[in-house]
């Protein structure tokens, strides 16, 4: 049975099911615990499931800004840039993550560092880091967004606001030359200018997508970011334009 099968057996039964351990999985399925463990690693990655300590959960059908819808477009785009955002964590540094799905990508990269804090307001980032000994997490207090799986809010800001990080990394629905950036909520919006004012450098991450794309509300400039970290199809004129803008651009490989 290769991956795609197994992917198919897997989501249904977890999806049926709504949260199962690995043993669980694996009597259930008739495959060993550690084909199961790989493939649920795999699974999360895709966004398609939420990864637990000691199996998996469900993700409930989500708003059109839901964490999962985001996370399965442009998956490779997104999964290069979070190789390239991981490269710019140092061991021992404290960073802030937003709930971004480009900025979860970076997850898989961040194990393999030494010593790093992270400060997240993302349950599925909290998910996949828990288990790592070298990574200490803090998880921001509010009101939970189920759509999201992420926690926002007055109490949320307060939170960010109580702390210091060397580094940000965060997504946004929308950058351009003219406008910066932009939200489609004031909820995410005013949580991710808050990672920004507390943090000594911050790196954007977004596929090119949403680059030279106005969205709904404005809330910070160029001049506030420290880097866009973007995919290779972004376009030599728009790209133009934001370093005449005096931002640097860094395109995964």
């Amino acid at each position: 049975m290769n991956f795609q099968e197994r992917k198919k057996k897997i989501l249904a039964a977890v999806v049926e099911a709504g949260s199962l351990s690995v043993f669980e999985l694996s009597e259930k399925l008739s495959m060993s615990p550690a084909t199961i463990r790989r493939d649920l690693h795999d699974i999360s990655e895709e966004g398609l499931l939420l990864r637990t300590h000691g199996g998996a959960m469900k993700i409930d059908n989500p708003v059109l800004t839901g964490f999962s819808d985001k996370a399965g477009v442009h998956n490779q785009n997104k999964e290069k840039i979070g190789k390239e955002a991981a490269g710019l964590v140092c061991d021992g540094d404290t960073i802030f993550l937003d709930c971004g799905s480009t900025v979860f990508r970076m997850c898989r990269y961040l194990k393999k560092k030494n010593n790093i804090r992270v400060i997240t307001n993302s349950l599925p980032i909290m998910a996949e880091l828990i288990d790592i000994p070298s990574i200490s997490i803090n998880l921001i207090g509010g009101e939970l967004n189920k759509s999201r799986k992420a926690v926002h809010g007055d109490k949320a800001v307060q939170h960010i606001d109580s702390y210091h990080a060397h580094k940000a990394f965060i997504g946004v629905d929308g950058i351009s030359a003219e406008n910066g950036l932009t939200a489609h909520s004031e909820h995410e919006s005013t949580i991710t200018a808050a990672f920004i004012r507390n943090a000594e450098e911050t790196f954007l991450l977004c596929d090119s997508s949403k680059v030279g794309k106005d969205s709904y509300i404005k809330f910070s400039s160029l001049t506030d970011i420290t880097c866009l970290v973007t995919d290779q199809e972004l376009g030599s004129v728009i790209q133009g334009q934001l370093m005449q803008k005096g931002l640097n651009v860094i395109l995964a490989d």
